[in-house]
């Protein structure tokens, strides 16, 4: 492999997490050659002792991080919040690289996610209907193809293109007015199983600042892809109530992470199939989880996409 991926690892202040994030990444094969670049978020203002020792712990790690053929630690001088960190750092990783792996410090990935990645934005990247790499697949019991194509993009432990990013549209309204009057949103919401629209509505009134609703939209509006493997190579271990963002729950859990796989490249085609196998997952979990407490089932559903 001559070129490998750049990096990008976002943090702020789970020095545990981090650790394991770090850790994991580090046990990857293509590991050692691999340039990182870690992006570490300032304090927000009024901080409290606990977080700014945290803050503190998780600077430290990415000093001494020193596993990989190259770290650059990029630190923000105040509080950007995840969204402007990703939007940011993305963006200027690109300027002088033609493609990025994005990790936050809650993704635990396998010894193979580096090879899966790298593997495959090598096979699309003279495909322009190819926006995305997703790491990280649904826990769904049916079986998938061994990869396939799903039309939008994705957020936890992905790769892009500059050609692609360069799509991104940050204004939440435009994307949504422009889905709602080429009516798209019943397919956009996976057949309404899973609420989208809702989250991209939240981001519109401020009620989240979702970077990752308007990628997928983002991606979804110009018609292109993500391609993903049958099983997962990517598990969060920050939905523990230690995020921001996060609850206790377990929904979106792999029981096990994937080794290394065969990899064939497939035509860019949205696979019908695999979509329809994610949007009952969608409808199994919103039943499963309206039948226990309705503020968890709510909170446990938006989440997976309202990481900002």
């Amino acid at each position: 492999m001559k070129h490998l991926t750049p990096i990008i690892l976002f943090v702020y202040n789970r020095p545990e997490h981090t650790k394991k994030t770090l850790d994991a990444l580090a046990a990857n094969h293509l590991a050692a050659e691999s340039e990182l670049f870690i992006y570490v978020d300032g304090l927000k203002s009024g901080a409290q002792i606990k977080d700014i020792q945290k803050t503190q712990e998780v600077k430290k790690l990415a000093e001494a991080e020193n596993r990989f053929k190259k770290t650059t630690i990029i630190a923000s001088d105040f509080n950007k919040g995840l969204a402007s960190s990703i939007i940011d750092g993305v963006t200027k990783t690109l300027v002088t690289n033609d493609r990025v792996i994005v990790l936050e410090d809650d993704l635990e990935t396998s010894e193979y996610f580096l090879h899966f990645m790298n593997d495959t934005l090598a096979f699309y990247q003279e495909d322009n209907e190819v926006a995305c790499i997703s790491g990280y697949i649904y826990p769904v019991d049916e079986k998938l193809p061994e990869t396939f194509f799903l039309r939008g993009a994705d957020c936890w432990g992905w790769a892009t293109w500059k050609r692609a990013w360069d799509l991104f549209e940050p204004d939440g309204k435009y994307l949504l007015d422009q889905l709602t009057k080429k009516k798209l949103l019943y397919d956009f919401n996976f057949f309404d199983s899973y609420p989208y629209s809702k989250m991209l509505k939240d981001q519109i009134a401020g009620k989240n600042n979702s970077w990752a609703v308007r990628w997928y939209a983002s991606a979804y509006l110009h018609e292109k892809l993500t391609l993903y493997p049958s099983t997962s190579f990517v598990r969060n271990i920050g939905i523990d109530g230690s995020g921001t963002h996060s609850g206790k729950r377990d929904f979106w859990q792999s029981k096990h992470l994937t080794g290394k796989i065969h990899l064939e490249k497939i035509t860019p085609l949205e696979d019908k199939d695999a979509k329809l196998i994610v949007a009952r997952y969608f409808t199994i979990l919103m039943k499963k989880s309206l039948s226990g407490h309705v503020k968890y089932a709510i909170l446990s559903i938006l989440n997976r996409f309202r990481n900002s």
